[in-house]
């Protein structure tokens, strides 16, 4: 006989009789109808979504909510890492190389608005750091991010993206959510409620905060929006644990061991009695997963056992404060990784006072100080993540996602030492699992002002992101108020050539 603690809490109300009788009864009248209707050609028609494509749910058990689920087909990336730089990264000062600014450093742009975002249009400005080939493919980057440099033949860089927007509030939110406004599911919790993850003592999408604090768009930015509970993100950092994991001092660990197997029993059974509430039964189950974090956060926080090698590659001493803080967070994500965390997203700048380029890469003025004081951090520690990640074999089934909301002008602004937002060009790159190496796909202007050549939208960024997870963003969706939603809402097409 199959035993009872393996089922699930419908299933052992079934083994009661009167659960039984009262189960079967409500079935064979439910058959009968649906039968009725059938005859009269009254049934609901199969839902669509807006692309004519019958959405794929997954089959979530809400008393087991992080169970491992299958993608909607077959690709290597089983996990996903996302390295996130708040502020809008100047990508002519990194990693898309304009010839032509060089040339007509100090002069009016030809063919510019005289008045953009911010303000009159200043002159065009020679990127800030110098461009050089680097691997075998000859990419120019700039001296800004020479670890990073060191790897680009392994990445696939997308070079015309643009946004909808060019506030950062928003612009956070539409590159997380795939909407401006809040209130709608990241990312993480859209591929958690598809895919749930391997390790079921651990949250199924973590979300490290920069040392500094949250980004501007909060934790919106991982939010589980009107998904259910389980699927948002659970937020710490090296340097910020989980609240409440040690166990009380009067507390000795046999008497936890016991009071939890209690309370999981009397959960049970308390369930079986509401076995269809899924409120209930999803609050429970993050419950439990919070007592197994008790044992299982603090083991991986450890960093104790890295070896010196490790340390050293990224850059933990000998840096700034920050570096080794964001640096231990580095080796935070790679440990989550291995632990079989699906979706951690890492980030790289906060916003406690508006940033301005002093705590993200938000660099209207003093770009030259303020984009190096935000590289020095950033750069070794993700350049030794990739590598680690890399030697390791975890790229064969581990994607890898860096991105801001979007660039920065071509030209000077204010004081004539920063530059302005650039909602319509700017660069992010992939890497890992199921994604071509060393590439370039599509191309900036001559001044990297618009997208010029396969403009690429957030929405199809999105889509390319699903996909390489082994999921439609068409079919991918979730009903809410009346509407079929999905992360890329009626738009995006998956960027095929980025694809292995």
């Amino acid at each position: 006989m199959t035993n009872p603690e393996k089922l699930s809490p419908l299933g052992r109300r079934l083994l009661d009789r009167r659960g039984f009788l009262h189960t079967a009864g409500l079935s064979t009248s439910a058959l009968a109808l649906a039968s009725l209707l059938d005859g009269d050609g009254l049934l609901a028609a199969d839902v669509k979504t807006v692309s004519g494509k019958t959405p794929i749910r997954p089959a979530i058990d809400p008393s087991q909510p992080y169970a491992s689920r299958p993608g909607h087909f077959d690709m290597p990336a089983k996990q996903v890492l996302v390295i996130y730089c708040p502020g809008a990264v100047s990508h002519v000062d990194t990693f898309d190389y304009k010839p032509a600014l060089k040339e007509l450093h100090g002069q009016k742009p030809p063919g510019i608005p005289e008045v953009t975002f911010e303000g009159p249009t200043g002159n065009i400005a020679k990127p800030f750091w110098e461009f050089k080939p680097r691997g075998e493919t000859g990419k120019m980057v700039s001296d800004l991010l020479p670890h990073l440099a060191q790897h680009v033949d392994d990445f696939a860089f997308i070079h015309s993206l643009t946004t909808d927007t060019s506030a950062h509030p928003q612009g956070e939110n539409f590159m997380n959510t795939g909407f401006t406004m809040e209130g709608f599911p990241s990312f993480g919790a859209w591929v958690t409620y598809a895919l749930g993850t391997e390790n079921q003592e651990l949250p199924a999408f973590v979300a490290i905060n920069d040392p500094r604090g949250l980004a501007r768009s909060g934790k919106n930015n991982f939010g589980n929006g009107f998904l259910p509970a389980a699927f948002q993100g659970t937020d710490f950092s090296a340097a910020a644990p989980p609240n409440n994991l040690r166990r009380p001092d009067v507390l000795s660990a046999r008497e936890d061991r016991l009071s939890v197997d209690l309370l999981a029993r009397l959960n049970a059974k308390h369930l079986e009695q509401y076995a269809g509430d899924a409120d209930l039964a999803g609050r429970i189950a993050s419950y439990e997963l919070a007592g197994k974090m008790q044992t299982t956060v603090p083991d991986v926080m450890d960093i104790s056992g890295e070896t010196a090698e490790t340390l050293k590659a990224y850059g933990v001493e000998g840096g700034s404060e920050l570096r080794g803080q964001y640096a231990r967070n580095c080796i935070l994500a790679r440990r989550l990784l291995e632990k079989g965390v699906r979706v951690v997203q890492l980030f790289n700048g906060s916003d406690p006072a508006g940033g301005n380029g002093i705590t993200n890469w938000d660099s209207h003025a003093n770009i030259l100080e303020t984009h190096a004081m935000q590289a020095e951090i950033m750069d070794q520690p993700t350049a030794a993540l990739f590598a680690d990640l890399k030697q390791r074999g975890m790229l064969e089934d581990t994607l890898v996602v860096w991105a801001t909301e979007f660039g920065r002008m071509p030209f000077l602004q204010g004081n004539g030492t920063g530059r302005d937002h650039n909602p319509d060009a700017f660069t992010c790159f992939l890497a890992g699992a199921g994604v071509k190496k060393g590439i370039s796909y599509g191309e900036s202007d001559e001044f990297g002002f618009k997208a010029a050549a396969n403009t690429t939208t957030v929405y199809d960024f999105n889509a390319t992101l699903l996909h390489l997870m082994g999921l439609d963003h068409e079919r991918l969706t979730f009903y809410h108020n009346g509407l079929e939603r999905r992360l890329t809402n009626v738009h995006g097409h998956v960027v095929k050539d980025v694809l292995a």
